[in-house]
């Protein structure tokens, strides 16, 4: 059985500057799961060994000010990065340089921090908010750890930052909003339509039925999109149901 230290460093072994690793970063128990069972090796991994790592910001949160001087910041790193190694469980540290996500694009600054961040001890690096690859490649090699890129609008695809030496490259939150959007989407057909034809993507990645249809939209009774349609299978079941519970 190996130790959480082995299992640490099996990980960061993932990090690939000719073959980055995905991180799709699942934000509860089911989407790691549904996520794992996609493809994603990360997280299928991180769920079989219970891997533990965690992100050192240097974001302050204040408008005025919304990045640390570059001590506060190394400090920072410093402190977490001595008990994350030295514990009886091995934390992987990822720390980021958070300039270009506070409106603060000093690429030299960016630049200068990374390298102060490891030697303090980080094991990966970010400077989330790069959207050039020219940009993304200063700070890949001002270091010799890996680096970790946010894909966001404009961002370079995988196949063009791999020759980079990107080892990294995740989604941050972009799969939860665009799960949550999809929910957003489906409640509006079901409330301004009466339809379901929200669930027909769900059956597939492609979202296309065997032979490439796609699924007839029908009105759920009960709401604006039902004209009075006779329904078949559990549509007669959710006519029972509020026959029952309606006024008489």
């Amino acid at each position: 059985m190996p130790t959480q230290a082995e299992k640490a460093e099996r990980f960061l072994r993932l990090h690939r500057a000719d073959h980055p690793l995905l991180t799709p970063n699942p934000w509860d128990v089911g989407s790691a799961r549904l996520l794992a069972s996609l493809g994603f090796d990360t997280v299928r991994r991180a769920v079989a060994s219970a891997l533990a790592g965690c992100s050192i910001e240097d974001a302050t949160g204040r408008p005025d000010a919304p990045v640390y001087d570059l001590a506060q910041a190394t400090a920072s790193v410093a402190a977490a990065a001595e008990p994350a190694h030295g514990g009886a469980v091995r934390i992987v540290i990822t720390a980021r340089a958070e300039n270009h996500l506070h409106g603060r694009h000093d690429l030299a600054d960016t630049i200068a921090r990374l390298p102060q961040y490891q030697q303090a001890g980080a094991d990966v690096l970010s400077a989330p908010g790069l959207i050039r690859r020219d940009d993304i490649r200063q700070p890949v090699t001002s270091v010799d750890r890996p680096v970790n890129v946010l894909a966001r609008a404009g961002v370079p695809s995988v196949t063009e930052l791999a020759p980079v030496g990107v080892g990294r490259i995740s989604v941050g939150g972009g799969f939860a909003f665009a799960a949550l959007g999809a929910v957003v989407g489906a409640a509006r057909e079901l409330l301004d339509e009466g339809t379901d034809g929200f669930r027909e993507p769900a059956r597939s990645p492609s979202g296309r039925r065997p032979g490439g249809l796609r699924r007839r939209r029908r009105p759920v009774p009960g709401t604006a999109g039902d004209r009075g349609q006779p329904v078949t299978g559990h549509g007669r079941a959710v006519h029972r149901i509020a026959d029952r519970a309606g006024p008489k």
